[in-house]
């Protein structure tokens, strides 16, 4: 039982927290993430379509992300529910796939907003995520109990003008630039937990937290593009992730999260290094080698297709490069007897994988 008040009686505070964030191991973490961080943003520079990043990234997010609400899908069940809209009958990939459109449509939203990341950003992202219209909660009686032990963990603000008052001071201070000199990487770990705090949505709140995350490297410019992989991470170590989201709440200990969230900055920038220098290699052979072959000519926008989106279809080819039906076929046809990709049919649809591509993929979200 007094655990159960204990946890209930959480005070939100407003932030920034009022005790000593960077202490010297944040300090240490700090440099760490920042270096690493600031190579991933200029090595994303040097892919030469932005798109082809944010397309294939932001699905890899999605399944880490979507992973950690137990939300588990394969690699071809996601391809198949983005390349066709009655694809396989898998709830768990259009979920993902909703979890990608949100971050796109946050990105969009953050770009037309000229870097704020207001409330009404939250919400439209809980919208596309959720296919709801719902906004922020407003009936009584959410709490957070643990799975497993069904014993109450958290109990969240629980009324409509509790919830709009809290996102409403967190709104000003993701928005701050002047008031706050905090670094923008501890910012980033005081908004998510907060965020998670609040709880100000019905479910979802998990996802959309860590939207959040990678839209306010975003609007910092410590990112140009939502490309940080950040969500592999928690997957991994998800027991530490919910054990150190509590700890705050129960004994103020923010050092703890700060490091652990600095590491997974770190950590998931050198992962998305990596896969980021295995596309360039990977692109650089296969414009080599396009345009060595003379049954497809060559272009960039066809390069371009085949890396932003790993399962292509004729539709695709057709709408990038401006040709007719038959052209793409015969192109994709002809792609695929050269070994650039395999030609797979689901029903009576053809569709055809970029195997070198997908393998990288896998590669490196197994890499924990």
């Amino acid at each position: 039982m007094g655990r159960d008040v204990l946890t209930a009686s959480y005070a939100i505070p407003r932030l920034p927290p009022s005790c000593e964030l960077e202490s010297p191991k944040v300090l240490r973490a700090l440099a760490t993430a920042h270096r690493f961080l600031a190579e991933l943003k200029g090595r994303a520079a040097t892919i030469p379509n932005q798109g082809i990043l944010i397309d294939t990234l932001a699905l890899q997010e999605a399944k880490a992300s979507s992973e950690i609400e137990n939300i588990v899908t394969t690699q071809d069940e996601l391809f198949q529910a983005s390349l066709f809209p009655d694809g396989p009958d898998s709830p768990a990939a259009k979920e993902v796939a909703s979890y990608r459109d949100a971050l796109k449509c946050g990105f969009d939203r953050l770009n037309e907003n000229r870097g704020l990341l207001t409330n009404n950003t939250i919400v439209e992202i809980f919208h596309v995520l959720k296919r709801t219209t719902e906004g922020f909660r407003s009936v009584p009686g959410t709490a957070l109990r643990n799975e497993a032990a069904g014993t109450l963990v958290y109990v969240p603000p629980q009324t409509l003008s509790d919830i709009e008052r809290h996102m409403g001071n967190l709104e000003r201070f993701m928005n701050d630039d002047v008031l706050s000199d905090l670094d923008p990487l501890i910012k980033m770990a005081l908004i998510h937990h907060q965020f998670e705090s609040i709880h100000p949505f019905s479910d979802g709140n998990g996802r959309v937290g860590r939207i959040i995350n990678v839209l306010y490297l975003v609007r910092t410019g410590l990112l140009d593009s939502p490309v940080l992989y950040l969500s592999r991470f928690i997957t991994t170590h998800k027991a530490d992730y919910y054990r150190l989201l509590q700890a705050v709440r129960d004994d103020d200990a923010w050092e703890d999260w700060l490091l652990y969230m600095l590491e997974a900055v770190s950590v998931t920038s050198r992962q998305t290094l990596e896969l980021m220098e295995g596309m360039r290699v990977l692109m650089a052979d296969y414009k080599k080698r396009l345009r060595d072959q003379k049954a497809v000519r060559y272009s960039q926008d066809l390069l371009n297709n085949l890396f932003r989106h790993p399962y292509t279809r004729i539709e695709f080819i057709q709408k990038d490069l401006g040709v007719t039906r038959q052209t793409a076929a015969r192109y994709l046809d002809h792609l695929a007897g050269a070994g650039f990709v395999e030609k797979h049919q689901l029903g009576r649809n053809n569709y055809y994988i970029n195997t070198p591509l997908v393998g990288l993929l896998m590669r490196v979200s197994d890499s924990r």
